[in-house]
């Protein structure tokens, strides 16, 4: 109950900013590759069920839906301002409407896209599908892109085993520092 409280004084809190920086993102995006402006991906939430999960687009329209590091040429399919979008994580802020709608927490396990069987099979191994998806999460701090899915879960683990408010706030000033530093993005 408090995390959820939590999450949407965060979210309250963020508008203002997430509003002026969401019009600017959607008009650069418009401008520079037209529409659709927000890409919806199928992911895996609580329990493993699947939700629409908005973004940014940052892709070419034709881009097959797998995870990045399974494109034989992610930088190709990039749009003209999606690399940009992706490592200052720009293209996360539509996600504050999942955590509006319950879909999603601000700090959790990052939602694993439908066709993840691997990450979703691991995660209900270890009970990490009992969680809701954050926006960003323990694996996100400690190598995002970077990490094996292994190392994800082993993370994901982790956190399952010690979430806590106070770990929760220490993610968040990770996230913010990480963002900045644009560390461990892949784009």
């Amino acid at each position: 109950m408090l995390k959820r409280l939590t999450d949407i004084v965060l979210v309250i809190v963020s508008v203002p900013l997430a509003l002026l920086l969401g019009i600017c993102v959607a008009l650069a995006v418009l401008v520079t590759d037209g529409r659709p402006i927000l890409y919806w991906s199928q992911r895996v939430g609580r329990h493993n069920r699947l939700f629409w999960m908005p973004k940014f687009r940052t892709m070419r329209r034709d881009t097959p839906a797998v995870a990045t590091h399974l494109l034989a040429n992610p930088k190709a399919t990039l749009t003209p301002i999606g690399g940009l979008l992706r490592s200052s994580s720009l293209d996360e802020i539509p996600q504050l409407i999942s955590v509006l709608m319950g879909a999603m927490t601000i700090v959790g396990p990052r939602p694993a896209l439908f066709n993840q069987d691997d990450l979703i099979n691991l995660r209900t191994d270890y009970g990490i599908d009992r969680l809701l998806p954050g926006v960003t999460g323990w694996a996100q701090v400690n190598g995002r892109d970077d990490l094996s899915i292994d190392k994800k879960v082993e993370l994901d683990v982790y956190y399952f085993n010690n979430r806590s408010f106070s770990l929760d706030i220490k993610i968040l000033l990770l996230t913010i520092k990480n963002v900045f530093g644009r560390r461990g993005v892949h784009h």
